[in-house]
């Protein structure tokens, strides 16, 4: 479940990267619109990708409950960080895109 929550987070921090108000506040400068279209399919994988950990490690009844409250979970600490601490919410979205993927390679072989 927590490869999950890692793989929502960066999946919806990168769809807030994919707009271009929140690119230019975050990064500081403008991106080209070959690096936005970039992001937004970057965040379409990684939710579509977020709720396989879960349901193969609850199956498919528990496991979807479970991914829809971590979803929620990892949508409202983004919406919360953004205002507050901005630097921090991307730094926690960099810190998701390398431990997600890494979580769910290692939970897939043992």
């Amino acid at each position: 479940m927590f490869t999950s929550a890692l793989l929502c987070y960066a999946g919806f921090m990168s769809l807030c990267l994919a707009m271009d108000k929140h690119h230019t506040e975050l990064v500081g400068r403008k991106a080209p619109p070959a690096l936005l279209r970039g992001l937004r399919l970057l965040g379409v994988c990684l939710l579509l990708a977020s709720p396989w950990p879960a349901m193969a490690s609850q199956g498919w009844a528990l496991g979807l409950v479970q991914w829809c409250a971590v979803l929620m979970a990892s949508a409202g600490l983004m919406v919360w960080l953004m205002p507050y601490r901005p630097r921090l919410a991307l730094g926690l979205a960099g810190v998701c895109v390398i431990a997600g993927p890494v979580g769910a390679l290692l939970a897939s072989f043992g």
